[in-house]
């Protein structure tokens, strides 16, 4: 008796490889984007990049109708863009099927922002610029829109999350959506004093050990950034992007601008985030996450 073979299972569709792919979504831009093989296929080794975007975009894509609907435009500026997945994305999802709004990609690596304006163009997405230039000159540069509404930073690292940020206050951004990464700043410092700091008080042993230090370097960092947006009047929320079997660098900051300071929120946070300095030993760092005392800097403004 002859015996029966299997039948062979059939090609997964690229809806069943990718649930999140949506109706309308770009294959070319997957394609060039390499998350998709030239034949049609996922790839891989660029499936969890896409599903960090792709969650992150769940989080952004609000923000941006929110400020379109309070206003009729809207403009993001994407920090460290790298190969600008997230700005592609967005645009893909969000901007192409609308007649406003703009995205901007900005990155210091030259060949990458030529290769991104190549595919820019290549893929007709007319409102999507990249420039290459630091955060600091990018508050000057006339090749980037003057409001700018939504700031992203993609694991910017170390410092590099403090720039973006210094660039939202600066251009009173409605909204801020960062995923720090690789802190060492504040580690640095907090090795440079610890021998003092254990001698003044028992919390420095959070940070005796080296492995310590990096870690708490990092948590204490993204917590003095959280102080820094609220005593500058923005509300934040500190949540999860991706699940730890993705990335340990998943910690998301999105950051609000509010309308009023309610019950004096700006001063509080000020004192405290000049507190936890002090407290740390760490008032050299006081110029790097400054916050303007109440009355002094720019009043708050709704989108």
């Amino acid at each position: 008796m002859a015996k029966n073979k299997s039948l062979p299972r059939p090609v997964p569709t690229l809806q069943e490889q990718l649930p999140e792919l949506r109706e309308g979504q770009s294959v070319a831009l997957l394609q060039e984007l390499h998350i998709l093989t030239r034949e049609g296929k996922l790839n891989q080794d660029t499936r969890r990049k896409l599903k960090q975007v792709y969650h992150l975009v769940q989080f952004i894509e609000p923000l941006l109708a929110e400020v379109l609907a309070a206003r009729g435009d809207v403009t993001l500026a994407d920090h460290g863009a790298g190969k600008s997945y997230l700005g592609f994305i967005l645009y893909d999802l969000f901007f192409k099927s609308r007649p406003v709004g703009r995205v901007t990609g900005v990155e210091t690596r030259a060949e990458l922002v030529d290769k991104s304006q190549a595919l820019a163009s290549k893929l007709g997405f007319g409102r999507m610029d990249f420039l290459a230039t630091t955060v600091q000159e990018a508050l000057t540069h006339p090749g980037l829109p003057e409001r700018i509404d939504v700031v992203t930073a993609l694991h910017a690292c170390d410092t590099a999350t403090d720039d973006a940020i210094a660039f939202g206050l600066a251009k009173q951004a409605s909204h801020m959506v960062l995923v720090p990464c690789c802190q060492a700043e504040v580690a640095g410092v907090l090795r440079q004093h610890k021998a003092l700091s254990l001698s003044r008080s028992p919390l420095a042993e959070l940070w005796r050990h080296p492995l310590h230090t990096r870690e708490f370097g990092s948590q204490i960092t993204n917590v003095l950034r959280c102080l820094q947006l609220e005593a500058n009047g923005y509300n934040v929320t500190v949540t999860e992007l991706v699940g730890w079997e993705h990335s340990l660098k998943n910690e998301l900051i999105l950051a609000r601008r509010m309308a009023d300071d309610r019950h004096g929120a700006r001063e509080k946070a000020r004192q405290r985030l000049m507190q936890v300095l002090d407290e740390l030993g760490l008032p050299e760092l006081k110029t790097r996450f400054a916050a303007a005392e109440v009355g002094s800097g720019p009043s708050a403004v709704t989108t």
